[in-house]
């Protein structure tokens, strides 16, 4: 029985260090970044507060939120730009107090401005950041020869870089910000202002870079994009507010909701804010999309209440929420985004 015993014993305690270990490993591998009450103060102003969340490997993590949520205070920390004001945070292993430079040489970013020289070439740009991130000999003709064909620019180098259309010098900032093929790229809102085509190019492209491991960590307002990444994150007046895939967060959405096609929808949505039983009413594409807090009813009671403002409803059903709805009832509920 002794022996029984301590083999148990053993192998229990054999199991337990190997789970351990396996685990240790397994998350310092997957987890490309880690943060964990994350908090950044300005004076009386939290900016980013008591944020936790982990990033894997090869991950396409979105964060969303309105402005002055929080988001862009939260990359900067992250990118190694700004140092918390409490909590701690990993970046491919570094740590964001105390490895700030290193973190700068193992990651992209890319932000709204797109982070080029309108005054250089496209080679010049290309060259500088090369320099930037020390990449030299035939690395870095391997690399420009990838940046000019990824962005459509082969024959355009000589060019002054400031007259290229947005799209083209979207694509080539993205080029440049992974120059250095870092494990971590982090984009800042970076297609805004670019059109719906250039849009989805540059997301076939991120598409790619995940592909092949990257974890790439962006910001956005636009709820398309949303639903191209693998999870997302929704952070409001600095706090996150909800974290999962965009099918799931879909899924959360507790009050149903009606979509009205109506003859005047700027005007019908703008009534419906104040009829009896609607949570809340925003244009959706042409139509009205209504929250409410009980279906059957709002269905005959809200053609009737519209009609009465001479405003003709053409047609009302329930509809599954999209991510722009999710968004706003999670945004309502936590108070509201911030004025201004």
């Amino acid at each position: 029985m002794t022996n029984a015993v301590t083999n148990a014993v053993t192998n229990a305690v054999t199991n337990a260090v190997t789970n351990a270990v396996t685990n240790a490993v397994t998350n310092a591998v997957t987890s490309a970044v880690e943060v964990r009450g994350l908090t950044r103060r300005f004076g009386d102003f939290t900016a980013v507060d008591d944020v936790s969340f982990s990033v894997g490997e090869g991950e396409i993590f979105g964060f969303l939120g309105p402005n002055g949520a929080g988001k862009t205070t939260t990359i900067k920390l992250l990118a190694g730009l700004l140092s918390p004001t409490a909590g701690d945070g990993r970046v491919v292993g570094f740590d964001i107090r105390t490895d700030a430079e290193s973190i700068k040489e193992h990651i992209g970013y890319m932000s709204q401005l797109f982070s080029l020289y309108g005054d250089l070439t496209v080679d010049e740009n290309i060259a500088f950041f090369a320099g930037l991130y020390d990449v030299h000999g035939e690395r870095f003709k391997a690399r420009r020869e990838w940046i000019l064909e990824m962005s459509g620019l082969r024959d355009q180098g000589g060019r002054n870089t400031g007259e290229l259309p947005l799209g083209w010098k979207q694509r080539l900032a993205l080029g440049c910000a992974v120059m250095h093929e870092p494990p971590v790229l982090f984009l800042d809102e970076p297609t805004s202002g670019v059109d719906p085509v250039s849009r989805r190019n540059f997301w076939e492209l991120i598409y790619t870079l995940a592909d092949g491991g990257t974890t790439v960590f962006v910001s956005t307002h636009y709820m398309e994009e949303a639903e191209y990444c693998h999870r997302l994150a929704l952070m409001n007046r600095g706090r996150l507010i909800a974290l999962d895939r965009p099918a799931a967060l879909r899924e959360q959405m507790s009050e149903p909701i009606l979509e009205i096609t109506a003859s005047h929808g700027p005007e019908a949505a703008q009534a419906l804010r104040e009829a009896p039983g609607v949570i809340e009413a925003a244009m959706f594409g042409r139509d009205v999309h209504v929250v409410v807090s009980d279906a059957a009813a709002a269905t005959v009671a809200l053609p009737a209440y519209l009609k009465g403002r001479g405003i003709a409803v053409t047609s009302i059903g329930p509809v599954r929420p999209s991510l722009e709805d999710v968004f706003v009832a999670l945004v309502r509920r936590e108070g509201g985004a911030v004025a201004g």
